[in-house]
C-alpha cells in the first residue's frame, strides 16, 4: 500500500530499512543521536537502534570520514552524516586521496556513504547553502548521487549503502519538507549510474538534477503553453554518468539546455557540455546552453539568493530562446 511522504521522511525510512536489514550498517555524525540531527532527520533512531549504531560524534568531519573508512575496510557499512554538506571540505583529503583509492591501491573495498543537506533556496547564507559535487567530480572511485524525488531519495540511498564503492549522497535541503510524493515500501534499492526521463518533448532537451528538476518541470509546462515541448532528463547520478541517455537527449531534439544549482564556472554542466560536443556534435542544431548559480557566494538576503539561482522564469526564457534559434 502506498502513502504520501516527504523527501526527508523517504531518507529516514531508507536509513531505518538499511539498519533493520543489515547489522553492518551504522550511522555516525554530529548530533545524530538524542537531538535527532540539525533537520531532525535522525530523530528517534538512537532510541530504536542504540548508541552503538547511531553514534554522536565531536565536530570533526575529518575524524568522521576517517573512522568510517576504517570501519568500511573492516567489513562494516558506515553512513556518515555531514550536519551541513558545506563542511565536507574538512574531510577533503580522506575523500580524494584515501577513501576512493583503496580498492585500486590495495584491493580493499571501502563501501561507505557520506550524506547530508546541500544546496540553497532556504536563505542560509554562504556557509550552509553550497552544492559541492564539482569538488569531487574528477575523483575516480567516488560515486555521486543527487536525488530529486521521493522515490530516488529512498531507493537511491538504499542503493548507495549497498554499493561496493564509496558514495557521496547529496540531499537537497530545500526539498526536505516541501517535496512530497508517493511511497511504496516494496521499492527495491536503485543501482547507481542511470538517468531518468521526467518529461518527453521534441523541441528542446533540458538536462538537470537535484532541486533544479522541479524548476525545470515548471518551466517546461510554461514553455508548452507557448507551443514548445521540452524533454527533461534527470541525470541524478553524476558519477558515473549515464552517457547513453545524455547523448540520446542531444540527438532527440538537437537543442540542449543544462541546468544545475552549482556555480556555472567549473560546474558539472561543463563536463556534460564537453561530452555532448565531443560525441553528439552532428546532432546539434544550436549551441549548448548552461544555466547555474552566479559565480558569487550564496547571499543571505532572500531577494539576492533568489536572483543568484536559476528559477522557473529564467529557465523558461532560455527554453524558448533555444527553441527559436
Amino acid at each position: 500500500m502506498t502513502e504520501t511522504i516527504t523527501y526527508l521522511d523517504a531518507i529516514r525510512r531508507a536509513l531505518v530499512r538499511a539498519l533493520e536489514n543489515d547489522p553492518r550498517v551504522f550511522l555516525l555524525g554530529e548530533d545524530v543521536g538524542p537531538y535527532g540531527g540539525a533537520f531532525k532527520l535522525t530523530e528517534g533512531l538512537v532510541e530504536r537502534f542504540g548508541e552503538d549504531r547511531i553514534i554522536d560524534t565531536p565536530i570533526v568531519e575529518t575524524g568522521l570520514v576517517g573512522a568510517a573508512a576504517g570501519a568500511a575496510m573492516a567489513g562494516m557499512r558506515p553512513v556518515v552524516e555531514m550536519q551541513f554538506i558545506d563542511f565536507i571540505s574538512c574531510a577533503f583529503n580522506q575523500l580524494t586521496n584515501f577513501v576512493p583509492t583503496t580498492h585500486f591501491r590495495w584491493g580493499a573495498a571501502c563501501p561507505l556513504v557520506v550524506r547530508g543537506p546541500s544546496g540553497g533556496g532556504v536563505h542560509a547564507g554562504p556557509f550552509h547553502s553550497q552544492m559541492v559535487e564539482s569538488f569531487f567530480l574528477n575523483t575516480p572511485g567516488l560515486k555521486i548521487f543527487v536525488p530529486a524525488t521521493v522515490e530516488d531519495a529512498y531507493r537511491g540511498l538504499l542503493g548507495a549503502i549497498e554499493d561496493p564503492d564509496p558514495v557521496l549522497f547529496l540531499e537537497q535541503k530545500r526539498l526536505y519538507r516541501t517535496l512530497k510524493g508517493e511511497f511504496d515500501p516494496g521499492w527495491d534499492p536503485l543501482p547507481l549510474g542511470s538517468a531518468a526521463w521526467r518529461r518527453s518533448g521534441d523541441d528542446v532537451t533540458v538536462i538537470t538534477y537535484g532541486a533544479m528538476l522541479g524548476h525545470v518541470l515548471a518551466a517546461a509546462e510554461r514553455a508548452a503553453e507557448e507551443g514548445v515541448e521540452t524533454a527533461v532528463l534527470d541525470i541524478r547520478c553524476l558519477q558515473p554518468l549515464d552517457r547513453e541517455a545524455i547523448l540520446e537527449g542531444a540527438a532527440r531534439t538537437g537543442k540542449v539546455l543544462i541546468v544545475h544549482e552549482d556555480n556555472i564556472t567549473g560546474g558539472a554542466g561543463g563536463e556534460l557540455s564537453a561530452l555532448i560536443a565531443e560525441h553528439a556534435f552532428d546532432d546539434l542544431d544550436a549551441p549548448i546552453r548552461r544555466m547555474g548559480a552566479l559565480d558569487v557566494p550564496i547571499p543571505y538576503a532572500a531577494s539576492l539568493e533568489d536572483h543568484s539561482l536559476p528559477n522557473p522564469a529564467t529557465i523558461g526564457e532560455a527554453i524558448l530562446e533555444l527553441a527559436d534559434y
